[in-house]
């Protein structure tokens, strides 16, 4: 299993968003490139995937031979190459991978019209949270932070801008155990937030990336099991109980 980076503390007077449910940007400049997650092999490629087929867009009644054809109604389809269920609400998709260019990972997930997202290589973490539509995902962040995919092949393809930079990346659908995970709680009577990304690698064994804070420093953060993310872990002597999209998506919205 990889193993995390060292975290790095924040740099005097970085802001960050307070309260469940507001994204969030942390960073430290003239970090240790050492900190972000260490594997290089691109999941892209061999990550296990699923697809959702896309519903044919049919649907249209056709009036009798008397009278005018009335208008199709919408089908609410997604467009082509596109993924979507038969209903919004249905959708349940998730995706992570990594961001070429600066070593990190990022996971959306989908549930119903909501979406949530995640970046994080060890040192800069952004949290995101938008809407989901026809096959499209637009997220907002802290400040300028911001990201954007398409939906469709089995994976999310867009684009992550942060601190005035700007990747763009592929992230395939990926199953558990492998996708996005979140915990908080109050230690010592400081909030604690700490958020993961564990990615199963094809040979075997698993990537995880994360980052931790403690009220508005910025802690080491404990490394994850790959086969049972939310299993219980330790901080600062306190247990907490990391939790998997469908836990914590409430929270966000």
């Amino acid at each position: 299993m990889s193993r995390l980076g060292p975290i790095v503390t924040l740099a005097a007077g970085a802001v960050l968003a307070a309260g469940l449910g507001v994204a969030s940007v942390t960073a430290t400049p003239a970090a240790d490139p050492t900190a972000a997650a260490t594997d290089t092999t691109d999941p892209n490629d061999t990550t296990e995937t699923t697809e959702t087929t896309a519903p044919d867009g049919s649907g249209a009644e056709t009036a009798p031979a008397t009278g005018p054809s009335p208008k199709p109604e919408p089908t609410g389809s997604a467009a082509p190459g596109t993924e979507a269920p038969d209903s919004e609400a249905d959708t349940k998709l998730d995706y992570a991978g990594r961001v070429p260019g600066n070593g990190g990972l990022i996971a959306i997930s989908v549930r119903g019209g909501k979406a949530i997202g995640y970046f994080c290589d060890g040192r800069t973490e952004a949290w995101f949270k938008g809407d989901a539509a026809g096959g499209k995902v637009g997220l907002e962040g802290f400040g300028t932070a911001a990201a954007g995919a398409t939906l469709g092949g089995g994976k999310a393809t867009g684009w992550l801008k942060i601190g005035g930079r700007k990747w763009n990346f592929t992230a395939a659908t990926v199953k558990k155990p492998s996708g996005l995970y979140r915990a908080t709680a109050q230690v010592r009577g400081a909030r604690l937030r700490a958020g993961w990304i564990v990615l199963r690698r094809p040979e075997g064994g698993f990537t995880q990336v994360g980052a931790a804070v403690l009220d508005e420093t910025q802690v080491r953060v404990p490394e994850l099991d790959g086969e049972r993310p939310t299993a219980p872990v330790t901080m600062d002597g306190a247990t907490i109980y990391p939790k998997d999209v469908d836990g914590f998506i409430q929270e966000m919205r």
